[in-house]
């Protein structure tokens, strides 16, 4: 069986991140889980309140709260934006997170 190392509510965070307007299919086609498993991640990240939703029409819209503590003991000096911007530069390869230039 294959693992990593971001849980399920990390890579949905990433998502929400990436685009505020993701629809949770989307984020359940990316993760490879149900809707209704994405739908119980995303209720828990709004009701741990690292991630705000606002109803749109039909669609919902996220915000994620770059300035909240990560909930991991050893980790709680980092914040949620702290770790976007590193998995960000990741993404990027060597690129100014700012700029996006090498």
């Amino acid at each position: 069986m294959a693992w990593g190392f971001l849980t399920n509510h990390a890579q949905a965070l990433l998502c929400i991140a990436h685009d505020p307007g993701v629809r949770l299919r989307e984020i359940a086609m990316t993760l490879g889980i149900t809707e209704r498993a994405a739908f119980g991640i995303v209720t828990d990240l709004v009701d741990a309140g690292y991630v705000l939703k606002d109803k749109h029409g039909r669609r919902n819209r996220y915000e994620v709260q770059v300035d909240r503590a990560l909930p991991e003991a050893f980790l709680r000096q980092r914040t949620v934006g702290q770790l976007l911007e590193l998995l960000a530069q990741t993404e990027q390869g060597s690129r100014d997170p700012t700029t996006g230039v090498p």
